[in-house]
């Protein structure tokens, strides 16, 4: 009874406040058998006023398509699918019972930490509480860890990078960023458990040791800040950014299509309303203007990795691109050993390869970018789960997501540091 009268409360409460909700929202895997039934599903992306969400895009036959499917379009999806003989599952029943069960956790821990040994970190927290966290860690750490601001979003807020050094300027470094699509929330969930990990164990952990003695390690925990506010305060299922631009129907930009790299090609969109829209410009976006500027600027960064959420992947350049990239056999070789490594703590499986060849074609991404700036251990982490809960995973798996996902990272820093180049 309690539990009702708080979802009770909970659904009074996005209504008074325009919160956008997902009550009869299912998501549906299809998996094409074949490329007719493939151009089935691309039909139903046209179809707008559907307003498909597609968690997982149409790659090719076999490969499996999730699509959150409003209420009201249930009907006409399912019947569109069964018409042409296309099969589908249900891999969520009611998206509003997921987003309403994470609610009910948040509100038995809205209490900011006031140090890094009581934080949470088996919980999704908000901005304020994330930024709570920097601020504690460096307070605690101050010969090891500072916070730079790199930029200023779309609406105004201050995008922080946490800085991981032993001294010196402009060290060989490595770089993580999470966040960048808002609704991924166990890779900002993850990047704050990473930054804990460093701050304890900068000295007993071998590698992590190894690493820091000749290199920084740069960290961005929310790269979407502006989207990452929106996903907690109006639309839980935001992807993109909160941006305006002239003659723009929609808003928001998705920040993994904007970076010059093919930019413009396939795999992006030209459409404001769609959720792959690749924005009027490369680098328009702020968020992602700051990273790139940073880059540039700084100029010695030999390791650039990108982690988002949902597929169990392992990706490295390219994706705008058949051609494969120089360094392909030594990025296959690190990925190879990665996986082995994230393997090793839970079980988990993750596939591994170029993005263009392991997913679909995607122009405008951050790695292929970082690479061709010539920062060759560019990679892309795609975690939990395979799309039983998709961007809604309990927060019950924040903790073995980010622990074997720091296995993989370990490998990835350890291989960076011993072939500088």
């Amino acid at each position: 009874m309690r539990a009702l009268l708080l979802l009770a409360a909970l659904a009074a409460a996005a209504a008074a406040t325009g919160v956008e909700t997902f009550v009869g929202h299912q998501v549906l895997r299809v998996v094409p058998g074949s490329a007719a039934e493939l151009r089935s599903l691309r039909e139903l992306q046209e179809l707008e006023h559907l307003q498909l969400d597609f968690w997982l895009l149409p790659r090719g036959p076999g490969a499996p398509v999730d699509v959150r499917v409003p209420f009201a379009s249930l009907q006409p999806v399912k019947a569109h699918l069964e018409a042409r003989g296309v099969p589908y599952s249900i891999m969520i029943e009611d998206v509003q019972a997921l987003v309403d069960r994470e609610q009910m956790q948040a509100t038995r821990r809205r209490l900011l930490p006031t140090s890094t040994t009581t934080f949470n970190y088996a919980a999704y927290h908000t901005l304020d509480e994330i930024y709570a966290f920097m601020d504690l860690l460096v307070a605690e750490n101050p010969s090891l860890v500072s916070k730079l601001e790199i930029g200023r979003s779309t609406e105004g807020r201050p995008i922080y990078v946490l800085k991981f050094s032993k001294g010196g300027t402009k060290r060989p470094a490595i770089w993580i960023d999470t966040g960048i699509h808002s609704r991924e929330w166990v890779t900002q969930a993850s990047g704050v458990w990473f930054a804990k990990t460093i701050a304890a164990e900068h000295e007993s952990d071998e590698v992590l040791a190894s690493v820091l003695d000749k290199m920084d390690i740069f960290l961005e925990i929310v790269t979407n800040p502006d989207g990452f506010v929106f996903t907690h305060t109006k639309n839980r299922m935001w992807r993109k950014t909160r941006s305006s631009h002239s003659g723009a129907l929609c808003v928001g930009v998705d920040p993994n299509r904007n970076w010059d790299a093919g930019f413009g090609g396939s795999g992006s969109s030209g459409n404001p309303c769609s959720e792959t829209y690749r924005g009027p410009y490369a680098n328009s976006e702020p968020e992602v203007k700051a990273i790139v500027d940073f880059v540039k600027e700084h100029g010695n960064i030999k390791a650039f990795v990108s982690i988002h959420s949902y597929s169990q992947l392992l990706l490295y350049p390219y994706g705008y691109t058949t051609t494969p990239v120089p360094d392909r056999e030594e990025l296959h070789q690190v990925a190879e050993k990665a996986v082995a490594a994230l393997s090793s703590a839970y079980g988990t499986k993750f596939k591994y390869g170029s993005i263009i060849t392991t997913i679909y074609q995607a122009s405008g991404g951050t790695i292929d970018w970082t690479y061709n700036q010539g920062i060759k251990y560019s990679f892309t982490f795609e975690l939990r789960d395979t799309g039983r809960y998709g961007f809604l995973l309990p927060a019950s798996q924040i903790l073995p997501t980010a622990q074997e996902t720091w296995l993989a990272l370990r490998v990835i820093m350890q291989h960076a540091h011993d072939h500088p180049y």
